[in-house]
Order: C-alpha cells, then structure tokens, then sequence
C-alpha cells in the first residue's frame, strides 16, 4: 500500500468515526467547566465548593460538536433554498 493512499484511508476513517459520534451523541461536555454546568471555587479552608454558573453553556454542562454544528448549519441552509 502506498503511503498516500493510507494517509487518505486514515483519514476517511477518522471522518467517518467522528460523523457517526456526531450522529450518535451530538452534545459533548463543556470545555469551561468540564461538564459540570458551574465552576469550582475553594473556600478558606481549602474545600471545594460549587462556584458561578457558567456562562458558555448556560449551566447545563453541554455544548453542541462542531461537527453537529456544521451540519444543523448545512441542513437549515437546504431547508430554506428548497422551500
């Protein structure tokens, strides 16, 4: 096998692999506050306590994959050229 044709076959693989989690699961955890909906403060004493809701996500620990994103985007834009 040629170097490149396994250099597209990965790729295709990876493509395909993240298709199918966008497909499967399209809301992954929040990258600010871990997917916890709010951030994580110390007290004086050193314990943790729940800090601010975050505002990326609006406290519910979810964002939206880009992948998702791109193809809501990519559905609506079709949606409104055909109707």
């Amino acid at each position: 096998m040629t170097p490149a044709l396994l250099a597209s076959a990965l790729l295709m693989s990876l493509t395909l692999s993240y298709a199918s989690l966008c497909a499967a699961s399209p809301f992954g955890n929040c990258r600010r506050c871990r997917g916890w909906g709010f951030a994580m403060k110390t007290d004086r004493k050193g314990r943790a306590k729940r800090g601010k809701d975050c505002r990326r996500c609006k406290a519910t620990g979810k964002r939206i994959r880009i992948g998702r994103h791109l193809y809501n985007a990519a559905a609506r834009l079709h949606r409104d050229g055909t109707r």
